[in-house]
């Protein structure tokens, strides 16, 4: 692997780019770009508003010996507060996007289930027949093998065997109450999409960065098997 590059800081919106080299690159190389990135992620997932200055700077005086701006008491004292406060905003955020995701879900079913072709379960389940197959349907106890792919209602795209180029085999069991639901409407060979409202997907948890709380998912769903 070949590629110019030196130390690369990012400050605020602009880049401070050190001397470049090009060449193979070292494992010392190799491993610091590594860490870097650790760093980086680890710092994102604490989803706080941070002075990316001030953070390279104090990083600087470590790996430099210099002396700190801050005593060790005084550290302590303001990432108490930090911390505290970041768990606040994160649950501030997480109630709002709760409560925005479940209307805009509502709203959505609503004017779908109003759309040529859309059919609506007791259960609020709602699905389309894109392709309809002749083969057997299956029960909650067995074992299907599927193509899929799940959007958001924005149509980002969370999953996809048909991007990993491999079928899926699960227990119908096993999965969201959706899917276990719609699957056995199929039959094998049939493609369905599948509108789902939150309570019988992910509910107020979500699921991973994706899939936030109180979700509508859509999903295409492909039955190509059943294992008894």
């Amino acid at each position: 692997m070949k590629r110019a590059w030196g130390v690369v800081l990012l400050v605020g919106a602009g880049l401070l780019v050190g001397g470049c080299t090009e060449g193979e690159e070292s494992f010392e190389e190799r491993a610091s770009y590594a860490l870097g990135l650790d760093i980086g992620n680890n710092v994102k997932q604490l989803q706080a508003e941070l002075d990316l200055e001030e953070l390279v700077e104090g990083l600087l005086d470590v790996l430099n010996d210099r002396e700190p701006d801050m005593t060790r008491q005084e550290v302590q004292q303001v990432l108490t507060e930090f911390f505290a406060k970041t768990r606040e905003d994160n649950a501030r955020r997480a109630a709002e996007s709760t409560e925005r995701n479940m209307q805009e879900g509502e709203a959505f079913l609503a004017e779908n289930r109003t759309k040529d072709g859309v059919t609506e379960t007791a259960s609020g389940l709602q699905y389309t027949v894109l392709e309809q197959g002749d083969g057997p349907s299956p029960v909650a106890a067995d074992r299907v093998t599927v193509h899929y792919e799940g959007r958001l209602l924005d149509g980002t795209v969370f999953d996809s065997s048909y991007e990993r180029n491999e079928p899926t085999t699960f227990g119908l069991s096993g999965v969201i109450p959706g899917w276990t639901e719609g699957v056995q409407l199929m039959s094998v060979g049939s493609k369905f999409r599948f509108f789902i409202p939150s309570n019988l997907a992910y509910g107020p948890q979500g699921a991973g960065q994706d899939i936030g709380p109180n979700a509508t998912l859509i999903f295409e769903v492909e039955l190509l098997g059943i294992e008894q």
